[in-house]
């Protein structure tokens, strides 16, 4: 490869890397043209993007950029697929799904995730319960409402109750 292919190389790695918030690095060593069309296919699905690199031009993209990833270098061997994502949880279940199925590849290697390093397949179950920004102002959202509903329900329940009491007194009266 040319050094201003390789140039090219790092700069859109490098953009990716500013245009979304998360990575994944995944082993796709040996995955046979149908495994890796299926795997292209949920990424697709997903609206997540993947691209295989040069472990060397992906190390120089992230040394330019300025995220601190140095706990991910050891990662860089073989063959890596990188994963971009918008939601920080949504590669590491597709790829719990992969295993869940007894499929060997892709086989997590390390993730760059809500500004933390998580290096190691083992950390897949971690990387699937880290919420998305989305489901959080969500739960947050349900918690401020919660109070709001309970003082709106005791006023109108303490409405009626005084409107039924005042309306069997009138009647009484009558």
């Amino acid at each position: 490869m040319r050094k201003e292919d390789k140039v090219a190389v790092i700069a859109q790695l490098g953009e990716l890397l500013k245009k979304y918030p998360h990575f994944y690095l995944v082993d796709v060593e040996g995955m046979d043209a149908a495994s890796s069309s299926e795997l292209r296919r949920n990424c697709f699905k997903n609206n997540v993007k993947m691209v295989v690199v040069k472990n060397t031009l992906f190390q120089k993209a992230l040394e330019a950029s300025e995220l601190d990833c140095s706990a991910l270098y050891s990662t860089l061997v073989g063959t890596t697929g990188v994963i971009f994502t918008d939601v920080a949880n949504m590669p590491a279940k597709m790829l719990k799904d992969y295993a869940s199925k007894k499929a060997e590849k892709p086989a997590l290697k390390a993730a760059y995730a809500e500004e933390g390093c998580y290096v190691g397949a083992n950390q897949l179950d971690v990387l699937c319960s880290i919420k998305s920004k989305n489901e959080v102002i969500a739960e947050i959202v349900a918690l401020l409402q919660s109070p709001a509903k309970n003082v709106i329900s005791a006023l109108q329940s303490g409405a009626n109750t005084i409107h039924g009491v005042l309306k069997t007194l009138g009647e009484k009266g009558e």
